[in-house]
């Protein structure tokens, strides 16, 4: 058994691994079908961005819930949500209802907000001693949804005589499925909060933090990036004659980069701080736009998307791990959705961006423009590096 691995953990990790194979079966066909049946070519992402425009939406809401009814409860009613909502994506694919598809993947957003606190859960289940394995091992869950996502897609693709309409479908039972698994875990028993009892110091004073400051900018702008060429990369490689296969291939050796490190990766952060890391992690979102910019063969697209992964992995594992320092126990619920409602809102932003760049100005100048957002992480963490040398200095 790994180190600081336990029974609640495992199928908190299983969860996470089911959340993705939501996620990335959503990724693989969301931009191809809202292709299909978006009335303009520019609107054929507005399907992924809904998932994310929802998560952003439902963030603050879901911390307010996790306060009040704990992380069971709201994990539970989050995966009853993904499970109705994916329901509703097949009826509308069915009958080729596009705005029905976009508002049923809004919805869909309340359980990516819920899921994506599973990372801040797993270190309330284990000692103290391994958080940040913790968080890390939680993420690696995300390998299952490597491997089921694209091959749930790509399989079920001809359930029906609408192309895509069964992996919504499928997605009903990988949603029934966590249900089950979560309502087995032990959670931390919850304290309901007492009329006028403290929550802590406010977001805005807790936000002033530079610690708070650059993990949020590393875990938006990291996620925004990723979010951005990732939703992109069917749509791209369908433009380049290459077929859905390949694109199926590409996306699941992204995802397998994307949390096959976090077995690792909580160690390496432990080892050398949450900085290195995260400064790796953007240098190989760097080495992706370089490789993504040198040709359009499927092993470019391929390599790149891997670099992509480990680098969005580095970024966000270890953002997240420094948002923990930032705040006391009464204060999580709000400093989390914090973090996580501007993550949400970068995904959005990039999700719309990713199909309306790719459709009109091609994989090129997509790439080009991801330095931008990337270029904010190196001057956050320069910042950050920068006003910290004066305290080490001092301490000394």
């Amino acid at each position: 058994m790994i180190r600081g691995m336990n029974r609640d953990l495992g199928l908190l990790a299983l969860c996470q691994g089911l959340f993705l194979t939501n996620n990335v079966t959503f990724i693989a066909i969301n931009g191809l079908v809202g292709f299909a049946l978006a009335p303009l070519g520019w609107m054929a992402t507005l399907p992924v961005t809904g998932y994310v425009v929802g998560g952003a939406l439902s963030a603050p809401l879901v911390g307010l819930l996790q306060r009040r009814f704990g992380r069971q409860r709201c994990f539970q009613l989050g995966l009853v949500v993904a499970a109705l909502s994916a329901a509703v994506c097949a009826y509308a694919v069915e009958h080729k209802m596009f705005w029905l598809l976009v508002a049923a993947t809004v919805v869909a957003g309340f359980y990516s907000a819920n899921a994506s606190l599973y990372r801040f859960t797993g270190p309330e289940l284990v000692a103290p001693a391994f958080k940040e394995k913790a968080l890390s091992l939680v993420l690696a869950g995300g390998i299952i949804g490597a491997f089921a996502g694209p091959n749930l897609a790509s399989a079920t693709r001809e359930w029906f005589e609408v192309p895509f309409a069964g992996a919504y479908v499928a997605l009903v039972g990988v949603a029934l499925l966590a249900l089950v698994a979560v309502s087995f875990i032990r959670f931390p028993p919850h304290q309901v909060p007492v009329a006028n009892a403290s929550s802590g110091r406010p977001l805005a004073e807790i936000a002033r933090q530079p610690a708070f400051v650059v993990a949020v900018v590393a875990g938006a702008l990291g996620y925004g990036v990723m979010n951005l060429l990732m939703a992109a990369t069917p749509l791209a490689m369908a433009q380049c004659q290459h077929p859905f296969s390949a694109a199926a291939l590409v996306l699941e050796w992204h995802v397998l980069a994307m949390f096959v490190p976090a077995f690792f990766t909580g160690h390496l952060i432990k080892r050398f701080g949450p900085l290195p890391v995260m400064a790796v992690g953007l240098l190989l979102n760097v080495v992706c736009v370089a490789i993504a910019l040198s040709g359009v063969e499927v092993m470019r697209f391929l390599i790149a998307l891997m670099a992509l992964g480990v680098g969005w992995n580095f970024l966000f594992t270890a953002g997240s791990t420094l948002l923990t320092t930032t705040y006391q126990p009464e204060e999580k619920n709000k400093a989390q959705a914090a973090m996580d409602t501007c993550v949400f809102a970068t995904m959005a932003l990039s999700s719309f961006a990713s199909g309306a760049l790719v459709t009109t100005q091609g994989w090129q100048w997509l790439n080009l423009g991801s330095l931008v957002p990337l270029g904010a992480v190196a001057v956050a963490l320069a910042w950050i590096s920068l006003r910290s040398r004066p305290a080490a200095a001092a301490g000394r």
